[in-house]
C-alpha cells in the first residue's frame, strides 16, 4: 500500500502535485487549487506539531475511531467526496490563506518530504486517534491522493 514513508511514493505525489496549475478546476467540492495546497501544508504542520489546532476533536467512543481509521487508513479504499473539513484547516474558515502559488507549492513539497522522512511520536488524528508511523504515512499519502483526484490529477 502506497505510503509517504516510501521515498518511490512521495516522489510520485510529488510529481502530481506540479501539474496542479492555479487555475486547476475542481472536480468537486469548494476549494481552490490554490487552497487546496495550503489545506495540505496547514495539516501537515498540525500534524508535525508546527500550527495549534483551535477545533476540539469530536468525542468518539475509541471502538468508533478504530473502525473509521481501519476504513479510512488501512483498507484500499479512496475516501468520500463531501467530507467536512475542520475550521482549523479550511481556507474560508481558519486556514492560512493563499499567497503566491509557487511559493505555497514549494512548502507543500517541502512538508510531504518532511512528513515522509519524520520519526518519532505524533500528537493522536483528530479523528482516528493514536496512529503508528506505518498508519500516519498511510494517511498522509490517502490525504494528498484524495485532494489531487479532487482536482483530476
Amino acid at each position: 500500500m502506497r505510503s509517504l514513508v516510501n521515498p518511490a511514493d512521495r516522489t510520485a505525489v510529488v510529481q502530481r502535485l506540479h501539474r496542479i496549475r492555479p487555475d486547476t478546476p475542481r472536480r468537486w467540492g469548494r476549494m481552490t487549487a490554490p487552497q487546496m495546497i495550503c489545506h495540505l501544508t496547514d495539516v501537515f504542520r498540525g500534524v508535525m506539531g508546527e500550527r495549534p489546532s483551535t477545533s476540539p476533536p469530536p468525542a468518539l467512543p475509541r471502538w468508533r475511531q478504530r473502525v473509521m481509521k481501519l476504513v479510512a487508513v488501512q483498507l484500499p479504499l479512496r475516501w468520500p467526496h463531501g467530507v467536512k473539513t475542520r475550521p482549523d484547516v479550511d481556507q474560508e474558515a481558519g486556514g492560512t490563506p493563499p499567497g503566491e502559488f509557487a511559493t505555497d507549492l514549494s512548502e507543500l513539497v517541502r512538508m510531504c518530504e518532511r512528513f515522509g522522512t519524520a520519526r518519532g511520536p505524533r500528537s493522536p488524528h483528530y479523528l482516528f486517534g493514536p496512529l503508528t508511523e506505518w498508519e500516519w504515512g498511510r494517511w498522509g499519502y490517502k490525504h494528498v491522493d484524495h485532494h489531487l483526484r479532487q482536482f483530476g490529477v
